[in-house]
């Protein structure tokens, strides 16, 4: 519930605010083309780092490997894009991060240690 409050009420506050003074300070036609670049240039990455996580994921399946990495990689890029799709200077920020793979590879042991602590408890059931 506190992750709701944070999404819907923090995260658009505040991206608001850096749009008022980065537009008072940069003017709005710049801003709005800092906007329009990083949301191309990101929709770019996103599909280019999602056909490599796509091959990857082959691969090792190919290889008879467990394709963890390439899935928890697809899914921050995935969530990447969508965070380049809204407007906004952090959420741009985060979402080129996300498309990265330096960024992905520190955060991957969290996530892992969130679905292995989520499959303890039996809220999430992998088949």
């Amino acid at each position: 519930m506190k992750w709701l409050v944070l999404l819907f009420l923090v995260v658009p506050a505040s991206e608001l605010t850096l749009l008022l003074v980065a537009g008072s300070q940069l003017g709005v036609m710049p801003t709005l083309l800092i906007i329009l670049i990083t949301g191309i240039g990101g929709a770019y990455l996103a599909k280019k780092q999602g056909f490599k996580a796509i091959v990857e994921f082959k691969e090792r399946i190919a290889a008879g490997d467990a394709p963890g990495p390439p899935i928890i990689d697809g899914l921050c890029i995935f969530a990447g894009g969508l965070l380049l799709l809204v407007p906004g200077f952090m959420t741009d920020l985060i979402g080129l991060l996300l498309l990265f793979s330096w960024p992905r590879k520190m955060i991957r042991p969290f996530i892992i240690q969130q679905i292995y602590k989520k499959m303890k408890k039996g809220t999430l059931i992998i088949r």
